[in-house]
């Protein structure tokens, strides 16, 4: 089964049926909300509300271990996560979705592993591409089909990215994320870690779709608000959510 981490706004598919809501309690303790079992057209997938239900949780406590265990306990096999994101490289301005194939994480203090000799033995894991290349390309192809349906501009459509990782909750300084252009990133997020590793470490693909909401600090003369974020998301969500249904209908 697919499962979906990400915003309250993925409740709001309009082609889904809500089947049921479980609570699942993990190892690692609860996760951040109930997970959703929803119905497109006959095929299943789980969502789960990364900051909870209402969102209430800032990124650096989140337990993640947690969210990715319960989804794998109840069948998940791969997971996409939907992040707004804040746009570093030219190209990633507010309104681009973007597939990221890297990632740098400047995230710490968070539980970031299994392997930590007491949920699961030392163990160490392959993460030169932390994302799965089937799943961006079942991305990807959706997009792609939103696209011809929806008239997408193509500019705002992006199929790479280096995702920066923050620590949040507070957005970065004009100087951090000079940091991280140099360092090569074109996107930058609060969640993506450890989400993506956790996944690698239980077996489960991941892939992360990315919405551009705003310029981050520094990039643009303007001063970045919630108010603009909100308003860019709330016009990106229709594509997302077109997007994830296709997603599922592929699978």
């Amino acid at each position: 089964m697919l499962g979906f981490i990400g915003g309250s706004g993925l409740n709001q598919l309009k082609n889904s049926t809500l089947i049921e809501e479980l609570s699942v309690k993990t190892s690692c303790g609860e996760p951040s909300s109930k997970i959703s079992i929803i119905d497109i057209q006959g095929e299943k997938a789980a969502f789960l509300a990364r900051h909870g239900q209402p969102h209430h949780i800032p990124p650096h406590a989140i337990n993640y271990r947690a969210n990715i265990a319960a989804l794998e306990q109840i069948g998940v096999t791969d997971i996409i996560a939907i992040n707004a994101v804040g746009g570093i490289s030219e190209g990633f301005d507010a309104g681009v979705l973007c597939i990221p194939d890297n990632l740098i994480d400047y995230t710490y203090g968070r539980e970031h592993s299994f392997f930590d000799g007491i949920i699961k033995p030392l163990d160490h894991i392959d993460f030169s591409l932390p994302y799965s290349q089937h799943l961006r390309y079942l991305i990807l192809t959706a997009i792609t089909q939103v696209q011809a349906i929806h008239s997408l501009n193509p500019v705002l459509i992006k199929d790479y990215a280096c995702h920066a990782i923050t620590q949040g909750p507070r957005l970065e300084t004009a100087a951090e994320i000079r940091r991280c252009l140099q360092d090569g990133c074109d996107i930058v997020g609060m969640t993506g870690m450890p989400e993506a590793a956790l996944a690698r470490e239980i077996g489960l693909g991941y892939a992360c779709l990315a919405l551009v909401v705003n310029p981050a600090a520094g990039v643009s003369d303007k001063l970045i608000t919630m108010d603009e974020i909100h308003r860019v998301l709330e016009a990106g969500m229709d594509n997302v959510l077109s997007i994830i249904e296709k997603i599922v209908l592929s699978t």
